[in-house]
């Protein structure tokens, strides 16, 4: 059974709007915040998140994210998620990012990314 990361980032890969909201809502905490390089800076709750994932889905359409490691430290888990579909050019490709998250109990509280894993270039 997915967890609610898991169930997070496959909701980036929906083609409908409102089942994508629907998903972020039933794992999002109601004053939940998400942060990431391309957001305008923290957003709160689970509509506004859903929204800024709506976005992404209707810039590149066919992509998904997948949740591809993940480990626990300190009430904190640490998700490397691969973003992957055609590019530009049509050929497949997939980037990486790397997210620390919060929960409280299976509500995402917070959730911040990069871009990349962190590892030396």
């Amino acid at each position: 059974m997915a967890n609610s990361i898991d169930t997070f980032f496959d909701a980036w890969g929906m083609a409908d709007d409102a089942a994508r909201a629907t998903a972020i809502s039933s794992v999002y905490a109601a004053d939940g915040t998400y942060a990431d390089p391309r957001s305008d800076g923290i957003l709160t709750g689970a509509e506004t998140i859903a929204a800024y994932v709506n976005m992404f889905s209707a810039s590149a359409p066919g992509w998904t994210a997948k949740v591809v490691k993940s480990d626990d430290s300190a009430g904190v888990t640490r998700a490397t998620v691969a973003f992957g579909g055609k590019g530009p050019d049509g050929q497949e490709m997939v980037q990486h990012g790397q997210y620390f998250v919060e929960t409280d109990g299976a509500q995402i509280t917070r959730m911040v990314g990069f871009v990349g894993t962190g590892a030396p270039e």
